[in-house]
């Protein structure tokens, strides 16, 4: 990985797009520091101090502890991610959104992105306001901070920040290295690792007896970090034989190869996609102050049993829903028809399809069961132990696989970076 920085490092183009990356964390992290008006941030921050295990919690992780200083990035990605969820199952269920995915090329893509933008921006609104209920029903406002006037400003700060967010992603995929979105994502879990180092290595020396058990989470981290690795990196080869064809005077085909799929095709996106949509029972009753002591929101707290079924569940179905996407079977075997491939053992069209479909199911199962006991693990060990529940362990399963599978992911960006340097100056 770093012979990998430091060979793009050297290339012009490619350094440019690095600087121009860096830069665009660096307005992401002031936009972090900067508070909306009219809110105690004292306060508030007292206020999160205890909701650490819940799912307003899991929103600060996700902003980089903004959505607890309530900064004019407090949302994060969070409303881009809901939108994006809502337009991919709506392109399933409307056929014609389908066909503007499928058939509208370049352009049905960009009316779709358009579409997800405005409802990024609604869902982003929706949720200012929803922040704002809860920071008035808790007393968390200045003085001047009742009226009309301050909550059109401070929900209009967050729909604002939440929008330029989106666009700072955007800039950053077109302009720059790897997912934009994902990049700031990743910036907002690592910005909060020295923050968790400092208070666990404090609480080690408070309560010396208890130094095993933090020795023991970050020797699984590490085993989380190469288990992750490992499989990210891990595919299916099945293997493709090409008939040979005499064209004119020459021959071509005759030669193996072989069709590659990944375990784990669909990445960190059904942890993210299953987080947003577990959290939605909890978020509602966050935002009224008699359910916050209640039954429904201890129910659903990410330390109870309903969360971490309801979560497991949600990793499968999206490690599913992903995977039929990102691969159809069918036009992979059609393809192979036409340029004159196909499996050994089994007879173009129909049966070539169905084995795929068969592995496809098999390795997606895999990858899915994977994803979901990584992101569970850590859930349990912290509902069965006051220590690792103190210490914030319930996050930490989600955080490394979104941190290093964003990290391989950007790392494949450069290498491919490289690669085009590399043919381009050799054809040239």
């Amino acid at each position: 990985m770093f012979r990998t920085i430091r060979n793009a490092w050297k290339v012009e183009e490619i350094k440019r797009k690095i600087l121009f990356t860096l830069f665009i964390i660096l307005l992401y992290r002031i936009g972090n520091a900067v508070p909306v008006p009219y809110v105690n941030t004292t306060l508030l921050g007292e206020y999160f101090s205890t909701l650490q295990n819940t799912v307003l919690g899991l929103y600060n992780v996700m902003s980089g502890s903004a959505f607890s200083h309530a900064t004019i990035f407090a949302l994060s990605i969070q409303p881009y991610i809901n939108a994006s969820i809502i337009i991919q199952l709506l392109t399933i269920a409307i056929p014609a959104l389908e066909r503007l995915a499928k058939e509208g090329g370049e352009e049905g893509k960009e009316k779709i992105n358009k579409i997800t933008r405005y409802s990024t921006v609604v869902i982003a609104l929706i949720q200012g306001f929803g922040y704002y209920v809860l920071i008035k029903n808790n007393g968390l406002l200045m003085s001047d901070g009742t009226g009309i006037w301050p909550a059109i400003v401070i929900i209009a700060t967050f729909t604002a920040g939440s929008a330029l967010l989106m666009w700072l992603g955007e800039q950053i995929t077109e302009f720059g290295i790897g997912n934009g979105i994902s990049i700031i994502l990743f910036v907002s879990i690592v910005s909060r690792f020295p923050n968790a180092l400092a208070g666990m290595v404090s609480k080690t020396i408070a309560t010396p007896s208890n130094w095993w058990v933090y020795a023991l989470m970050l020797l699984g981290s590490l085993i989380l970090i190469v288990l992750i690795v490992i499989v990210t990196n891990a595919e299916r080869r099945i293997p493709v034989q090409y008939s040979k064809r005499v064209v004119g005077r020459k021959m071509y085909g005759g030669q193996s190869t072989h069709l590659p799929m990944k375990v784990n095709m669909s990445g960190v996106l059904p942890i993210i996609f299953a987080q947003s949509i577990a959290a939605i029972p909890a978020t509602i009753a966050a935002f009224v102050p008699k359910w916050q002591n209640g039954w429904f929101i201890k129910f659903f707290d990410t330390n109870g049993i309903p969360y971490m079924v309801l979560y497991f569940i949600l990793i499968i179905f999206f490690s599913y829903f992903y995977s039929t996407i990102q691969f159809n079977p069918i036009e992979v075997a059609n393809n192979l028809r036409k340029n004159g491939g196909f499996i050994p053992g089994f007879r173009a069209g129909k049966p070539t399809s169905e084995f795929i479909q068969k592995v496809l199911t098999k390795i997606t199962l895999f990858g899915a069961i994977y994803l979901a006991i990584i992101a569970i693990v850590p859930l349990i060990i912290s509902y069965c132990s006051d220590t690792a529940a103190n210490s914030g362990i319930s996050l930490g399963g989600t955080s490394i696989i979104i941190v290093v599978g964003v990290a391989l992911e950007t790392v494949k960006a450069l290498e491919a970076q490289l690669l085009m340097r590399h043919y381009k100056g050799f054809l040239e």
